[in-house]
């Protein structure tokens, strides 16, 4: 039984060291960190100008949209680093299903070029 319970110590104490970091990273901001910010501070940011209506007003759909077709061809980025990485390994069978891939990516691209989805009003 002690070999046992001796085979389990390394998860035992994994846990322990993860949860004292875990803690001291929890507690470390509020013993450290600055407790009074100044007005540039609490002003807005990212967007240049101060919140004028509710958070849960209704967005365009065009920036659903553009962010799903920015995912669209991220994913294609994605794809084509490791293509060319084992493009001498894999043939001409990957190299056709590469262009059959970004084939469809340029038709779904130029359809959504078509619709007038790029075009901002």
């Amino acid at each position: 039984m002690n070999e046992l319970l001796s085979s389990y110590l390394p998860i035992v104490i994994f846990i322990g060291v993860s949860l004292l970091i875990g803690c001291a990273l929890l507690v470390a901001p509020f013993l450290i960190a600055y407790r009074n910010p100044d007005p540039e501070k609490l002003s807005a940011y990212e967007c240049g100008f101060n919140a004028f209506d509710d958070a849960r007003m209704k967005f365009d759909v065009r920036f659903y949209l553009v962010a799903i077709l920015f995912i669209i061809f991220d994913l294609e980025v994605v794809f084509l680093f490791p293509w060319a990485v084992s493009f001498g390994s894999i043939g001409m069978f990957g190299f056709w299903a590469m262009m059959i891939f970004l084939g469809v990516l340029t038709v779904g691209f130029i359809y959504e070029w078509k619709k007038g989805a790029l075009e901002w009003d």
